[in-house]
């Protein structure tokens, strides 16, 4: 029987999660609009940061809430001084706790293999 080998020729495996949860989906792009809610400041910032709309990026944001069943991040009006938003507690919960289950699932899933001349 051939042992399982790592094959260095071929690339890394990159793992993508999605939490499945009872009110809805949590992906990438919803963690990754929520870091750059953190880093902007604002959902336009963020959204400008990403390549996406502000109405897609708020509409992800009240899609984010939905699912949690609660607020991921306060808002506060724009006007003549701006606005902002940052994350709540729940909202800095779920990155956290997203990027745990990515990182264990990437540690899981190590190295492509050569079995038998092939993955």
């Amino acid at each position: 029987m051939n042992t399982p080998v790592p094959n260095p020729s071929l690339p890394p495996v990159r793992v993508s999660i999605r939490l499945d949860m009872p009110l809805g989906k949590i992906g990438p792009g919803k963690i990754a609009l929520l870091e750059a809610i953190v880093q902007a400041g604002s959902i336009a910032g963020a959204a400008r940061a990403l390549g996406m709309s502000y109405p897609r990026a708020w509409g992800l944001v009240e899609a984010t809430d939905k699912t949690l069943g609660t607020a991921a991040v306060t808002r506060a009006p724009g006007g003549q001084r701006g606005g902002g938003a940052e994350l709540t507690a729940a909202g800095r919960a779920l990155i956290l706790r997203y990027r745990e289950v990515e990182a264990a699932a990437q540690r899981e899933a190590g190295p492509l293999i050569a079995i038998n001349g092939g993955l």
